[in-house]
């Protein structure tokens, strides 16, 4: 069952509804800024209101699933790890785009908001937003936005980690967060290592 229930959370997740509503829309999103299938890039082609529906869709994907499985059997202990990381990673390796998904923003906020009724997500949004506004007052004329976005993600889940352990959360949703972290930074690691070669041209 478990294996099952897993599966069927993967399936969730890897659903690439931005990518299709941009076809709907007219938008080929792998032709749009950096090529990402998700709902920023649609929010940049299709519109706002294209924008909202595909964050909304994103993160019910990984919101839903694991509604429906917090409060049974299977929503405790370290069940719940590969059942909260399927969503994510069915994003970010969705079949539908022969394993070329999205960078997982809103079904990681979806997934987090699920397990912890919303606390986790409110959490990391806040470490986003004073991460924007901390590159905005000092490190706007030296990083991309592309760079940038992707830094602070990472890091933002990186930082995550510190309140999940303040909060003295369970062994097994800090495997969750372990999980979240390696395929956001899987997903960022064009950001990443951009960043990176920039930080190594400098030193030189």
């Amino acid at each position: 069952m478990i294996i099952l229930l897993t599966a069927c959370s993967f399936l969730s997740g890897s659903l690439m509804f931005s990518y299709w509503l941009g076809l709907v829309s007219k938008k080929n999103l792998k032709a749009v800024g950096d090529g990402n299938p998700g709902a920023l890039n649609l929010w940049k082609a299709g519109g706002y209101k294209f924008g909202i529906a595909g964050v909304l869709l994103d993160f019910l994907k990984g919101y839903l699933p694991l509604l429906f499985i917090i409060g049974t059997e299977y929503g405790q202990g370290y069940f719940i790890i590969p059942l909260a990381i399927a969503p994510i990673a069915g994003h970010a390796f969705s079949p539908f785009l022969k394993g070329k998904g999205g960078k997982a923003i809103a079904v990681t906020f979806g997934v987090w908001s699920a397990l912890t009724g919303f606390e986790v997500s409110v959490a990391y949004a806040v470490i986003l937003a004073l991460f924007m506004a901390v590159n905005r007052l000092i490190f706007k004329s030296r990083l991309k936005s592309a760079q940038a976005d992707g830094l602070q993600v990472v890091s933002g889940m990186l930082l995550l980690s510190v309140f999940l352990y303040m909060r003295m959360f369970s062994a097994a949703i800090l495997w969750v967060w372990f999980g979240n972290f390696v395929i956001l930074v899987y997903t960022h690691r064009a950001e990443i290592t951009s960043w990176l070669r920039r930080v190594s041209r400098r030193g030189d």
